[in-house]
C-alpha cells in the first residue's frame, strides 16, 4: 500500500484502515505500507503516527522509499523519450498494489496523485533527475491545471503504466483538508475523475491580470519549507502581469528544506539566467535543480516579497526574495512600487486555487 509521505494532508487515518480492512477480508498475509517520497527525506519517529495515525502502524509494516538507495530499486530500461526507469523493488514484486493519495492542483504534473505515486514518488533519483529537466518543465503545458499535453504529466503516466496499481483510492479535500470526494478504482479512470471534481471546485477567475498577488503557501504541511513555499509562488503566475509582485507568507518553520535544494540556490548567481545555466550540455544534473527551476519562473522579470518566520531575514534575502516581517508591510512595499491604483488579488489557499484571467 504506497502512501503519500509527510508534506502532503491526505487524511490516511481515515481511508488507509478501510483498505487494510479489505486485505485483511481477502486474506492477504503480509502487507507493507510503503511512503512514497519521491527525492524527499524520510519520514521517522512521531512523524509515522503523525502520517498514518495510531492504527495503521500497528498493523503493517511501515517503510520509506529511498530514491538513491540503488538496492531497493529494479532496472526498467530507458522511456522512449530517454528516461531511466528504476521503480521500487519492493513495490514491483507486490502480489497486490494499492495506492493511497490525494488529487489537488501540481504546478508541474497538472494535478498530483493518480499515477504520481508511483512516478515519481517511488521511482529512483536518476529517474526522477531526467523527468525533471527542461525539456520538460519548460514546455508551457508543464503548469498547474493542464493535463492533456503536459509532457510532465504523460511521461509520469507512461512509466506508472509499466506496473500500474491494481487499486487506486485518491481523496479530494475540501478547505479544512478533510475528504470531500473519494475516487477509487482504475488507475486512470478514477484518477480523471477525480481531476474533473477538484478542477471544478478550485478554479477561480479574475477580470483582467493584476499588479499583485497576495498568497500563501497553502498552510500546513505545504508551509513548512521554502522549498514547498514555491508551489504557491508559481500558482499566482497565470493571473500575474508581467513585472508584477508576487506576496506570500509561508511559515517555514523548518526553513529552507531539502540540502540540496538550499546549496543549489546559494550557489546560483543569477536566478533569471537559471535555466540557460542548467541547459548547457556540460552541466551535471545536481537533486532538486527542478525546483528551482520552477521558483526561476516565479522570479522572471518578478519580485518575491516574503514572510517566512521561520526563516531568518538575512538568509531570505539569499533566496532572490524580498524580506519582510509581515504581510502589510510587504503590500505596502509593493504598492510603493506599482502605485496605489493597482491591481491586487488575494489567493488564500495558495498553491491549492486554480487562478486564471476570464
Amino acid at each position: 500500500v504506497v502512501v503519500c509521505d509527510i508534506t502532503r494532508p491526505v487524511p490516511n487515518a481515515q481511508v488507509v484502515p478501510p483498505v487494510l480492512d479489505a486485505l485483511d477480508a481477502a486474506e492477504v498475509q503480509e502487507v507493507t505500507i510503503l511512503i512514497a517520497t519521491g527525492t524527499h527525506r524520510p519520514n521517522l519517529g512521531d512523524e509515522i503516527v503523525q502520517l498514518l495515525g495510531p492504527e495503521v502502524p500497528q498493523r503493517a509494516s511501515v517503510v520509506n522509499h529511498v530514491c538513491t538507495d540503488d538496492a531497493s530499486l529494479r532496472d526498467l530500461g530507458v522511456s522512449p523519450n530517454g528516461v531511466p526507469i528504476h521503480l521500487n523493488t519492493l513495490y514491483l514484486d507486490a502480489d497486490v498494489k494499492v495506492t493511497v493519495g490525494m488529487i489537488e492542483p501540481h504546478f508541474m504534473a497538472g494535478f498530483a496523485g493518480g499515477r504520481k505515486m508511483v512516478m515519481p514518488g517511488i521511482a529512483g533519483l536518476k529517474t526522477v533527475q531526467a523527468w525533471h529537466s527542461p525539456r520538460f518543465l519548460e514546455h508551457p503545458n508543464a503548469t498547474n491545471g493542464i493535463v492533456d499535453g503536459n509532457p510532465v504529466h504523460e511521461e509520469s503516466l507512461a512509466i506508472a503504466k509499466l506496473a500500474p496499481p491494481d487499486l487506486i483510492l485518491d481523496t479530494a479535500l475540501d478547505s479544512k483538508k478533510q475528504p470531500c470526494g473519494i475516487f477509487a478504482g482504475d488507475m486512470e479512470a478514477a484518477w480523471r475523475a477525480g481531476v474533473e471534481f477538484v478542477r471544478g471546485n478550485v478554479a477561480a477567475t479574475v477580470p483582467e491580470p493584476v499588479d499583485i498577488v497576495v498568497t500563501s503557501g497553502g498552510g500546513y504541511p505545504l508551509d513548512l519549507t521554502f522549498y514547498q513555499a514555491v508551489k504557491g509562488m508559481v500558482a499566482a503566475l497565470p493571473i500575474l502581469k508581467p513585472g508584477g509582485t508576487v506576496v506570500i507568507a509561508s511559515a517555514c518553520d523548518e526553513g529552507i528544506g531539502n540540502p540540496h535544494f538550499a546549496a543549489t540556490l546559494f550557489g546560483c548567481d543569477d536566478i533569471e539566467r537559471f535555466v540557460e545555466t542548467i541547459s548547457d550540455p556540460a552541466w551535471i544534473p545536481v537533486p532538486d535543480q527542478w525546483q528551482v527551476e520552477e521558483f526561476a519562473k516565479a522570479r522572471r522579470g518578478r519580485k518575491v516579497r516574503m514572510v517566512a518566520r521561520g526563516i531568518p531575514e538575512e538568509t531570505l534575502s539569499r533566496l532572490f526574495v524580498i524580506p519582510h516581517t509581515s504581510v502589510e508591510d510587504a503590500i505596502a512595499a509593493a504598492l510603493e512600487d506599482h502605485g496605489p491604483d493597482a491591481k491586487i488579488a488575494v489567493i488564500p489557499k495558495g498553491p491549492y486555487v486554480l487562478p486564471s484571467v476570464k
